[in-house]
């Protein structure tokens, strides 16, 4: 499976299954979601850039951050369909928006927030 549509498409299925759609409303998904995003944060929480680099060459971390990381795809998914949005859809408007935000020849190697480029 590789695309949004059939990742969406076995997570309807999979929640129908269990009866949990009356449990995915727009905020319980966005409060799981941002929960999802903490359990992704705390698992790089107080490790530095090497131990990091580190725990991805041997694999040690790299299991731990694919579930998280699955878990935040699988709520924003769900978040999505939930509220109508089209992730793909979505995400390209915002590359647009920020394509206009973030000239290349003001932007180019620095991370100056937009308002102050």
């Amino acid at each position: 499976m590789d695309s949004i549509a059939e990742l969406r498409s076995r997570l309807r299925g999979f929640a129908e299954a269990r009866d949990w759609g009356r449990f995915h409303t727009p905020k319980n998904l966005a409060m799981a979601l941002g929960g999802e995003a903490g359990e992704l944060i705390a698992e790089l929480q107080w490790l530095d850039d090497t131990a990091v680099a580190d725990g991805l060459a041997n694999g040690e971390l790299t299991g731990r951050l694919a579930d998280e990381a699955a878990d935040v795809l699988l709520y924003l998914v769900q978040f999505a369909e939930a509220t109508g949005i089209d992730l793909v859809r979505a995400a390209h408007d915002k590359i647009d928006r920020n394509e206009s935000r973030y000239p290349v020849h003001l932007a180019h190697g620095n991370a100056t927030k937009s308002t102050e480029l």
